[in-house]
């Protein structure tokens, strides 16, 4: 029976993605203006149904809350809509003496969607596909086929109605790991837009096909002593509980020197943050992970409330988040890693020097190449930390989910986050249309586009220019001051 349905989902894989190529090639030969029409056409219907598919993702899931994952499907319909409009990606995009070049689309797509964010991922997947001409296919995560695919026809429906050929926008419906393998590698594919799991992102680079993928989020959020210290718990208590932790960029540790720890502690009790014993700690800690080291499923975007419980341990009916002591980073040291829930580990570090040290260990440990957060008003050891810290997004004072998107922050708004090559990945941008299409440049001659007057020497110029003078004032008749 799984034979059968693996061999199901090959077909479908190989089937969808011919269908796309056939729709690129009549979208490969759209302008901009009727692109840009069809993008439009998808935020308006994405955005109409931004809430009843949050309710969907997290009734499917059980992952997040229904308002921000609202809030997720709005900023994909609006923000990500609003950031390309206007962006030339198609045609000839500059043109300068001797050079031109064109925006080429890559052609079709296959696109991982995670169950974190399962439906806002497909709405801006598909819109930065499109804008550049591309085709996409999705592949849904098998915790959320059902919002996955219902996101997907929503988007796939609009563009068709706006003028897109059929076969642009398409989704698997069986959710086996063969059909996705098989989509990957099928032949029309020309790139891989690959947002999930570690598993997932290694076999997309494993394909043999040019992918974009995110690694692992594990950002430390550093408060400086020059910070206002109850803003910046407020920013991490806003990003660590916004769809219950969910978001990749959001903070998972927060690191102070030695001398502000009783103020952070002091606040951030004040703030809804339960600072656990270390009984509690190592009792919530074998329900985050599994014995094998990976995360637990069930503890993903969860309330901090129904992780205590479920932990053996109560707190407060008002605790937003669980926070854990916590000095050395490794795969021993569970409090060390990414946590997709509102629970966070706590450094405390004797200066400043200590705490530069233990976020690049951090970092390198797991996290390299994605997001650090630092709140501080000193620009000195801003400059200094950005200079060191081995991330493509260095936020300042800003919660670090709603930054790293660039919801809140001037970065290009996106849900895939490159982390650059010291993170495994082949870009380091918020990925948008411009990293979807290659340039055609067509080059001149320089020898014909650099033809222009030999330059002179400044002396003999100078010197040529004395002489003509003095022949002219020898042979033009003078005033009596001498002046012609």
């Amino acid at each position: 029976m799984e034979l059968d349905k693996d061999l199901s989902a090959r077909q479908e894989a190989r089937t969808l993605a011919r269908a796309a190529e056939s729709a690129q090639r009549i979208l490969g030969e759209m302008p901009q203006e009727k692109l840009d029409a069809i993008v439009e056409a998808v935020a308006k219907a994405f955005e109409k149904e931004a809430f009843s598919l949050a309710e969907m993702a997290v009734r499917e899931t059980g992952f997040g809350n229904v308002e921000d994952k609202t809030t997720k499907n709005l900023f994909a319909s609006r923000q990500v809509a609003q950031a390309v409009r206007g962006m030339k990606t198609v045609g000839l995009l500059r043109q300068e003496p001797g050079l031109w070049e064109y925006g080429v689309p890559v052609g079709v797509i296959a696109a991982i969607v995670p169950s974190t964010n399962p439906t806002s991922t497909v709405c801006y997947k598909a819109i930065i596909a499109l804008k550049a001409g591309n085709a996409i296919v999705f592949s849904p995560h098998p915790k959320a086929i059902c919002c996955t695919r219902q996101a997907v026809q929503i988007v796939a429906e609009a563009a068709e109605r706006a003028g897109a050929p059929k076969g642009s926008v398409s989704c698997l419906t069986i959710p086996v790991l063969a059909g996705c393998q098989e989509l990957m590698a099928a032949e029309p594919v020309r790139l891989i837009l690959a947002t999930g799991g570690p598993g997932m992102v290694k076999a997309a680079y494993s394909s043999g096909k040019p992918a974009i993928g995110v690694g692992a989020g594990n950002g430390p959020a550093y408060i400086h002593h020059s910070a206002d210290v109850s803003r910046a718990l407020a920013r991490i208590i806003r990003s660590k509980t916004f769809d219950n932790g969910t978001v990749c960029a959001s903070e998972q540790s927060i690191i102070v020197e030695k001398a502000l720890e009783e103020r952070v502690i002091a606040e951030g009790k004040r703030q809804g943050c339960y600072f656990m014993n270390p009984e509690e700690a190592g009792r919530l800690a074998k329900l985050l992970f599994r014995p094998n080291g990976t995360l637990n499923p069930e503890i993903v975007g969860k309330t901090a409330i129904f992780l205590a419980e479920k932990s053996g341990f109560s707190v407060p009916r008002e605790t937003k988040v669980l926070i854990a002591r916590e000095q050395e980073a490794g795969p021993a040291r569970p409090y060390s890693m990414e946590k997709l829930c509102p629970v966070l580990a706590f450094f405390v570090m004797d200066n400043e020097e200590a705490v530069l040290e233990k976020c690049v260990e951090v970092l390198t440990f797991e996290g390299s190449g994605h997001t650090f957060a630092m709140h501080a008003e000193d620009e000195g050891v801003i400059r200094r930390f950005a200079a060191k810290i081995p991330v493509s997004r260095f936020l300042v004072n800003t919660p670090a989910a709603l930054g790293g998107i660039g919801a809140t922050t001037a970065l290009f708004p996106a849900l895939t986050l490159g982390c650059g090559a010291v993170g495994g990945s082949s870009s380091s941008n918020n990925i948008s249309p411009l990293d979807l299409i290659n340039l055609r440049r067509v080059a001149w001659d320089k020898e014909k586009s650099e033809e222009k007057p030999a330059s002179m020497d400044t002396g003999l110029v100078e010197m040529l220019t004395e002489k003509i003078l003095q022949r002219l004032e020898k042979q033009l008749p003078t005033e009596g001051n001498g002046i012609p």
